[in-house]
């Protein structure tokens, strides 16, 4: 039943992401969640996967996250940043606090799908926007930055975990040179999260 709720879900993702990658404002930057990419790491058997979509034009930021397999129900989720270095350390939340708006909470399976308006202070954490120009357009500018330059993370916190017990950086989708190629790795990440361990450990290598 899991990989079935898993395979909808993915399929369900990859329609809306193709159609923003082809808009010309459009960004994408993806994230494969884990435990031992949290800082510090830990064995948590659960995974995430992400598609963040920045328009440009619009000013906005859609969030897309699968997860499954938390070892106790979900508390937050965040994007954090800017950490020291790309890729690596830790940094305060940025977004929506305490959590995502919405986002679902007390689950170790589920998805999310918001997007923010960058242009609204609500969209970031106050501290964020004191600590980057004191404006809702200069935090706007401070994120995207952050986010372009690989200095941001997505993480999902739980009870057992408060810190973070999944997370990933988020990096562009350059990496993946046309739609097929998103569409197959987003069937790959379903099969990770639908259990095929072997992928998961091929896509950390």
């Amino acid at each position: 039943m899991k990989k079935h709720r898993l395979g909808i879900l993915m399929a369900l993702f990859a329609l809306p992401v193709l159609t923003s990658s082809s808009h010309a404002a459009t960004i994408l930057y993806t994230a494969t969640l884990t435990g031992p990419a949290e800082e510090p790491p830990n064995t948590s058997p659960g995974l995430g996967f992400s598609f963040v979509t920045v328009d440009t034009t619009a000013n906005t930021l859609r969030v897309q996250v699968i997860f499954n397999g938390l070892t106790s129900g979900t508390t937050a989720s965040h994007i954090h940043a800017p950490t020291p270095a790309p890729g690596t350390g830790t940094a305060g939340v940025a977004t929506t606090t305490p959590t995502f708006a919405n986002f679902p909470l007390g689950v170790t399976i589920g998805s999310y799908d918001n997007t923010l308006d960058l242009t609204q202070a609500s969209s970031y954490n106050p501290a964020y926007i004191t600590a980057n120009g004191g404006t809702p357009a200069s935090a706007e500018a401070a994120l995207l930055a952050s986010i372009a330059a690989g200095r941001s993370y997505l993480n999902i916190h739980t009870s057992n975990f408060p810190n973070g017990e999944i997370r990933g950086f988020l990096v562009p989708a350059a990496a993946v040179p046309e739609p097929t190629s998103v569409v197959l790795l987003g069937l790959g990440v379903m099969a990770c999260l639908a259990g095929r361990a072997y992928f998961c450990r091929s896509r950390a290598a």
